[in-house]
């Protein structure tokens, strides 16, 4: 949060599962996706010291609203895969967090991780960003919590609680064109499975070393 021109609030998330990862500590089930160190962006220009075209901006954040309409507005008939590639190239990468992990192109997003978290959390409800910003091709949002869903059993290979939770999450976007093409994701797991019941830190005695 900024007030009279100084930062007043900030927020930050740390992937402590990804440091247990490193660590030899493995707190969830096999992710579906691909465990890798997130890099910063594949066109090495991520730090913009000079002022962007505003236009840009624009771009951006109109490819990242039109992401997000389709997420909210998401109709089963509609197949995942041509939703997605509205708002998608189909290289895109999503780099995602511990436990989820990293995927590449739509088909292998759909399989790896879309699919199953529309698949296995339902009751969406969206509750809206505290921020988002866009600025040249990067921009993104950050919501406190941006979701509340109810866990049916699957997703990240834990059971159904039929309890809603909340979703910290944090994105990160480059547009390549008109789409968006590279994805950071942070999101607070810890803090989402223990409204689930599940004390991850609290248990990570009882996890052998990989």
């Amino acid at each position: 949060m900024i007030e009279d021109g100084k930062i007043t609030e900030t927020a930050m998330f740390f992937d402590i599962p990804h440091v247990m990862l490193q660590a030899g500590l493995n707190p969830f089930p096999p992710q579906t996706a691909a465990h890798l160190v997130q890099p910063g962006p594949m066109t090495h220009d991520g730090l913009m010291f000079d002022a962007q075209d505003p236009t840009e901006g624009r771009r951006t954040l109109d490819a990242i609203n039109g992401m997000l309409n389709d997420l909210v507005q998401w109709q089963s008939d509609v197949p995942l895969e041509v939703e997605l590639a509205r708002s998608w190239n189909d290289d895109m990468i999503w780099w995602g967090p511990a436990g989820i992990g990293a995927t590449y192109t739509i088909e292998r997003y759909v399989k790896q991780h879309s699919g199953p978290f529309r698949d296995t959390l339902t009751d969406r409800i969206f509750n809206g960003h505290l921020c988002k910003l866009a600025e040249g091709k990067f921009g993104g949002f950050f919501g406190w919590p941006n979701l509340t869903l109810t866990s049916t059993g699957g997703f990240m290979g834990m059971p159904a609680t039929g309890t809603p939770s909340d979703m910290r999450v944090i994105d990160m976007y480059r547009r390549e064109g008109d789409k968006l093409t590279e994805n950071w994701v942070f999101i607070d797991l810890l803090h989402f499975w223990n409204q689930q019941g599940l004390d991850v830190l609290g248990r990570i005695k009882d996890v052998p070393r990989t």
